[in-house]
């Protein structure tokens, strides 16, 4: 590993689905001679698509992690997937990333997971580039695809490069910094280019792109706007600066422009990476939380000898012990250390570490503020969990994951399997973190919950391929959530005879309905006890009943959520209150007040996009509005119609063979979890009678 940080960009490769991020990395790999062949997605030959079922498909499942060396430098590379269920892939990976590149394609420009990626990637702060791929493709169309990242994101595109000629005409490209056009060959894979002059054809074109360029600039550097309005010549090197300086402010958003399929363009991009991308020396400092003292906190830079700080950003359940890839953020990791996990208190070792490249390993002696490498040792570390120096415990900030909306029951063939497939479910739920398995205590049966029909159908799949678990799976059925509407107090006793005590104890409470707010927790505890009328451990027993309840409500079993308790009253006795019976009537006092809060069934409701053409407009929107859809835009992309609406989930179980049915397979579309509302009267006296 390098020792000098300044060398080093961690950036990932995110964009909607088939917008060519994949063979973008391919291309990476084979130019910066880590490859000695291109894979292709198509031949399920790729270096990052390595596992059996992303092969099939011909789509990314997991996020892969690979480094490689371009112009001095190394760059710890992330591809990411683009299909929306398996969205946290990109969210784990842009927590530890330091920059990113966004790729679109020519034709389609923004499109549905192209939003999510970049909400992702501004929630994390993260710097970014955007490569507009596939110019090669029918219809591309350079400028209209800007518009769209304009308009979209309400981001300010600054065009460094333009394209020599469109789909079958598409030749080159034109380097707005250096002034040269820059002519790709096929025949040796693209390797090697030719830079050339300016057709002249394209003068006028090109140098009113480049004055945008400078003026766009120039807003951003003072030195730049003394030279432009001294009309002072402008070298590359000073433009590089200013661009580098602006993208690192992520005031201003580079663009590009190639066909990685026809070897257009990949070079330039990774000078780009290298160029105006950050460095881990560049981003600002962590904010790390004392792991012992509430309310204190301190910036970790990205210093080798600083106090070492790891943020564990993904776990691969494997045999005989999990792999766990990591982000570290300060300090210097090394093997056979004895780390703290923050997060439960357990003392973690570390056996190796590996420097990985997609599935192959190779074991590092060391790894230091701003590397990002897997280990093997820990035993209770998972996705989110800090290790940390024992003698400084931290916490680094976690990783959100959206809710659940869809669940599946999964059975063991034979009873005897029973054992063997709840091992192979928990090693699921360590690596997924949007996985989620419950049992269900009235029916028995085990419930597999994911994001959406593809994600579980993959987590069936990998159960019965590489766990050698067979299982009956149940047909796919809506999570719903329970909310209250109105505010209502509850009241419950505890007074029962355990284990030869008595056990004791009064809660009252208050509960009301939370508005939903996005990144946040789906509820709060509160108090307006008296300080000191409770001993701290009856206080987190109330919290953890309240907690409890609130996994099952009183409709039809499902997790509550928006909600708000505040304890004001509380009764006990010296010799009999117990933690056991605070959380018990602490639980039963929820349930008490629920009751008389409004209880209501929510169910979620999909945010979906449709690409289809003219002809088959009217029966994709006919169709649409049969599955109560709520129509937000029905807007043109070229030739084509966007149809983007909320619809509920419930409704659309097999939608994607009836719009192929609808369009003769020309039509696509795209669905991922937008919020929770209220079912219909109707519709709740059916679900829960």
């Amino acid at each position: 590993m390098t020792s000098d940080l300044t060398t080093v960009r961690n950036i990932g490769i995110a964009a909607h689905i088939d917008a060519g991020k994949t063979t973008t990395t391919e291309r990476i790999l084979y130019y910066t001679g880590r490859t000695h062949r291109m894979g292709e997605v198509d031949d399920g030959t790729t270096v990052t698509d390595f596992d059996e079922q992303e092969q099939k498909r011909g789509i990314t499942i997991y996020s892969a992690a690979v480094s490689c060396p371009w112009r001095g430098q190394t760059i710890n590379l992330i591809d990411t997937p683009g299909h929306v269920d398996f969205t946290a892939e990109v969210e784990r990976s842009l927590r530890v990333l330091d920059g990113m590149v966004a790729v679109f394609d020519a034709k389609e420009g923004v499109e549905a997971q192209s939003e999510t990626v970049w909400r992702q990637a501004d929630k994390y702060g993260v710097p970014r580039i955007c490569f507009i791929n596939k110019m090669d493709r029918l219809g591309a169309d350079f400028e209209a695809a800007i518009d769209s990242i304009r308009k979209r994101f309400g981001a300010n595109p600054l065009v460094l490069q333009v394209p020599v000629g469109a789909g079958a005409d598409f030749v080159g490209l034109v380097d707005l910094v250096e002034m040269k056009t820059v002519y790709y060959k096929r025949d040796d894979l693209g390797v090697s280019y030719e830079v050339d002059q300016i057709p002249d054809e394209l003068t006028d074109s090109v140098d009113q792109k480049r004055r945008e360029l400078i003026e766009t600039l120039a807003e951003t550097s003072d030195t730049l706007m003394e030279r432009y309005l001294s009309d002072e010549s402008i070298k590359p090197a000073q433009i590089r600066k200013a661009v580098r300086d602006a993208t690192i402010r992520r005031e201003l958003v580079p663009v590009l422009c190639g066909s990685a399929l026809r070897y257009v363009g990949v070079q330039r991009m990774l000078d780009a990476v290298c160029d105006y991308l950050p460095s881990p020396l560049d981003i600002p400092p962590v904010t790390a939380h004392d792991a012992r003292r509430e309310g204190v906190a301190y910036e970790l830079a990205s210093d080798p000898n600083g106090p070492l700080a790891v943020l564990v950003f993904k776990v691969m359940a494997e045999k005989p012990v999990d792999l766990h890839f990591v982000r570290v953020y300060s300090g210097t990791l090394k093997p056979n250390m004895r780390l703290l996990n923050a997060v439960t208190g357990e003392k973690e070792n570390i056996t190796r570490i590996l420097r990985m490249f997609a599935k192959r390993r190779e074991p590092v002696d060391r790894a230091q503020a701003g590397d990002i490498v897997a280990v093997v040792g820990p035993k209770s570390a998972l996705t989110g969990h800090t290790l940390c120096d024992q003698r400084r415990p931290v916490l680094l900030e976690s990783i959100k994951f959206p809710q659940t909306v869809i669940s599946v029951s999964v059975e063991p063939k034979s009873s005897k399997d029973r054992d063997k497939l709840l091992q192979a479910l928990a090693a699921l739920e360590r690596q997924d973190p949007t996985l989620t398995v419950t049992a269900n205590l009235e029916t028995g049966q085990t419930l597999i919950s994911g994001m959406g029909e593809l994600h579980l159908e993959v987590m069936v799949q990998r159960l019965r391929a590489e766990m050698n678990v067979e299982a009956a799976v149940g047909k796919p059925r809506v999570s719903y959530r329970e909310t209250v509407r109105k505010m209502a107090e509850g009241e419950a006793r505890f007074n029962r005879q355990l284990g030869g005590r008595s056990h004791y104890a009064m809660v009252r409470l208050r509960l009301e309905h939370r508005p939903h707010v996005a990144d946040r927790a789906s509820f709060e505890i509160a108090s307006e006890l008296p300080a000191g009328t409770v001993p701290p451990e009856f206080t987190q027993a109330m919290e953890t009943g309240v907690q409890d309840a609130a996994q099952s409500g009183i409709l039809g079993g499902y997790a509550v959520i928006d909600w708000k308790v505040t304890f004001l009253e509380v009764e006990l006795r010296k010799t009999e209150s117990s933690e056991v019976a605070f959380e018990n009537a602490a639980r039963v006092a929820f349930y008490d007040a629920m009751a008389s809060a409004a209880p209501v069934l929510l169910q979620p409701i999909m945010d979906v996009e449709v690409v289809t053409s003219e002809e088959y407009f009217g029966a994709v929107m006919a169709d649409l509005n049969a599955r109560s859809a709520v129509v937000r835009e029905a807007r043109m992309r070229g030739s084509d119609r966007v149809i983007s609406a909320n619809v509920p989930l419930a409704r659309m179980f097999g939608y994607i063979t009836k719009l192929r049915s609808l369009s003769q397979g020309r039509a696509t579309s795209t669905m991922a979890p937008s919020h929770y509302a209220p079912v219909s009267a109707a519709e709740m006296k059916a679900l829960v009678g």
